[in-house]
């Protein structure tokens, strides 16, 4: 074997995940991978998918409401023993054409609840097992690249530049006791949920998704949900002890070179 060589088919035996947001898209992509490397996964959405990894165990719940954030935290505790990693990719997105000014109130607070709040209450259910943890580990899906979002998303770029402020004060808060918090931040991605999100802004532009992709640096080509798990497989892992309070870029450059 090479010395460069990695055996990371076991890196997670025995530890206890939950994934919110994990029936389809990044979640499910994540929970998958950790489940490959021997881990004990719980994944949580309002309802599963075909997607949805076979070998999690599925705790239906509505992460938008502190009642439901609870009720899935409690659950999860429960199916697994304690709690070692927490990845919160919970998430969506509503394009409000043709700008901010069409974002109703109800919108505004339903994309906080969401994008950010889903987050904070979920981590908060089950922070103290985290803290119980040898090993416990955070890790915040957020959106964007290095480009904010405006417009007739505005209210989604504003809850997850609250979620980054969020995480990297949590960050801070916690390395003392030696729970690490990172935020992952993907560009454009091949999901479910943000394929129809971009179809709807190509469709408002009269650009194809070639056009759309094709701005991306690294190849003109959109990301698979795969490298995001993979990324966040290593910042959750034994390898990454020393890496806290980051918000890492998996976007190809979208948003962040111009070549």
């Amino acid at each position: 074997m090479s010395a460069f060589s990695l055996d990371l088919s076991k890196e997670f035996a025995g530890q206890r995940v939950l994934v919110t947001g994990g029936s389809r898209g990044i979640g499910a992509s994540v929970a998958q991978r950790l489940i490959d490397a021997g881990a004990k996964v719980v994944v949580t959405a309002r309802q599963p998918h075909a997607q949805t990894p076979k070998d999690a165990i599925f705790i239906a719940g509505d992460t938008r409401t502190k009642e439901g954030a609870d009720a899935v935290g409690k659950a999860a505790l429960q199916a697994l023993g304690g709690l070692d990693i927490l990845v919160n990719s919970v998430g969506a997105a509503r394009v409000h054409l043709p700008n901010s000014e069409a974002i109703s109130d109800d919108e505004w607070l339903d994309s906080i609840n969401i994008n950010f709040m889903a987050t904070v209450r979920v981590t908060s259910a089950v922070l103290g097992a985290l803290k119980e943890s040898k090993a416990g580990a955070i890790v915040n899906v957020s959106a964007g690249g290095n480009a904010p979002f405006g417009g007739p998303l505005l209210h989604y770029g504003a809850a997850k530049a609250a979620l980054n402020n969020y995480s990297q004060g949590l960050a801070k808060e916690l390395a003392p006791i030696g729970v690490r918090v990172n935020i992952v931040t993907p560009g454009p991605i091949i999901t479910p949920g943000g394929d129809e999100v971009r179809k709807t802004i190509t469709s408002a532009m009269g650009i194809t998704d070639e056009q759309f992709f094709a701005t991306v640096p690294l190849k003109g080509r959109a990301g698979q949900p795969e490298e995001l798990a993979e990324i966040i497989a290593f910042l959750v892992s034994p390898r990454a002890a020393y890496i806290t309070g980051h918000n890492h870029f998996v976007t190809g450059g979208w948003g962040e070179l111009s070549l």
